[in-house]
């Protein structure tokens, strides 16, 4: 899988419609949409679980022309680089630091800008799972409360999702709609940090 793909998941209600590329799960909901769901249709963005916009007036063409447009409007333009080293994407911006600090900083070698980089990629390493965890918690519990949070045991998952309790949370949404408890399985891979769960395994 490339690394820039991204996915989205389409429900209907609690019944999951489509998973995938954003034109085929655009294509796939219209289809249901134009056969008559009642249901509230909404599209997540699988990495977010942020809630994706998408008009579906008009034929599946339509809806596919427009999806496009955004992506290609900006074709062949660069961004606007702010002060600094654009070649290397660096970018000006203000410090505000304690004396002994800036006298620490400029005595390594490169000098001061060198330093505070080598330590802001160091912290990154550091934390970098801790902040995909914490990343992907905040992501499945805004799965949760978009589409679960009248399901029996809601808090009491969020609770556990936080707390790092995976059997818990699995045990508390066992007797949700199938759809929304696989998605929820689904995305706990990267909430709790251990192995997959047995039913994603299965899957």
């Amino acid at each position: 899988m490339a690394e820039n793909y991204k996915t989205y998941t389409a429900f209907a209600g609690l019944r999951r419609i489509a998973s995938g590329a954003l034109p085929a799960v655009a294509e796939a909901t219209k289809t249901v949409l134009d056969k008559g769901e009642s249901a509230p249709v909404i599209v997540l963005d699988d990495e977010t679980c942020r809630v994706i916009e998408i008009d579906f007036r008009g034929t599946i063409e339509d809806v596919l022309e427009r999806l496009e447009k955004p992506a290609t409007s900006h074709a062949g333009k660069s961004e606007p680089r702010g002060p600094g080293r654009p070649k290397l994407g660096v970018v000006a911006r203000e410090v505000t630091l304690l004396p002994r600090h800036w006298e620490w900083l400029n005595a390594q070698p490169g000098g001061a800008s060198v330093a505070l980089r080598k330590l802001v990629e160091d912290a990154r390493r550091g934390s970098e799972s801790k902040d995909r965890v914490r990343q992907a918690q905040e992501s499945l519990y805004r799965f949760m409360s978009t589409l679960a949070g009248n399901e029996a045991g809601f808090e009491d998952a969020a609770r556990a999702l936080f707390a790092g309790d995976r059997t818990l949370f699995a045990a508390l949404i066992r007797l949700w709609p199938k759809d929304l408890r696989a998605h929820a399985e689904k995305l706990a891979d990267g909430a709790f940090a251990q192995e997959p769960s047995p039913a994603t395994a299965r899957t």
